[in-house]
């Protein structure tokens, strides 16, 4: 039995990393920008589809990814709703606020970010149900930024709540010493590392290289 795997992207760099991840599952599945394999006649039977772990299969026949998007602000949703990948999404699996987190834990975490929560586990709840046996959750997100940071600790809390037993991954994009783009991004990165510890199973670290002149 196919066991499968609701992946989120939380903040600009969660989506934009998470953007890669599924352009890499295209290529792998051979599945176009819009959902459709790429040779229908290799469709094997039921219980062999590869693709079913991370793709729902739609009632026409397009596969759709397990997968939510979310940011405090549109411009990196509006990235993905226009992009080349449009018609792979589903709109309603892509939410953002009004107003970001401006590099702030505390306003990802406890304010803006609370805001948007409602959706987001409505939206959650709709993925686990669409699935058969849901194995658990992948995250990929950014612990330097607001969004990702107060904002994924509050998703990752509910998901602890809500599905205790399910495998929680994450995949961290941490601050680093060579490149900053605010000076708060150590102690965003600080206090989300308490929430990791406590609601990730496994959480696999990526660091943002030195920049080649």
């Amino acid at each position: 039995m196919v066991r499968e795997i609701v992946s989120i992207g939380v903040g600009q760099g969660g989506i934009q990393l998470g953007s890669v991840v599924w352009n890499q599952y295209l290529a792998e599945h051979q599945i176009d920008n819009a959902g459709m394999l790429k040779d229908p006649n290799s469709k094997k039977g039921k219980d062999e589809e590869p693709y079913e772990t991370f793709f729902a299969e739609s009632q026409t026949g397009q596969l759709v990814p397990r997968n939510l998007f979310v940011d405090l602000e549109a411009s990196v949703c509006d990235e993905v709703k226009k992009g080349p990948t449009h018609k792979l999404f589903h709109q309603d699996f892509i939410i953002n606020g009004k107003e970001d987190a401006a590099n702030n834990f505390a306003r990802g975490h406890y304010t803006t970010g609370k805001e948007i929560m409602d959706s987001v586990s409505d939206r959650l709840k709709k993925s686990v149900e669409d699935c058969d046996n849901l194995q658990g959750f992948i995250m990929t997100h950014s612990v330097g930024g607001g969004t990702g940071s107060g904002l994924g600790m509050l998703i990752l809390e509910r998901l602890a709540v809500d599905y205790r037993k399910k495998s929680k991954i994450g995949f961290e994009i941490y601050p680093s010493p060579n490149i900053s783009t605010c000076i708060v991004e150590p102690y965003n990165g600080l206090l989300s590392t308490h929430w990791l510890l406590d609601h990730t199973d496994v959480s696999l670290i990526l660091e943002i290289g030195r920049a080649h002149v």
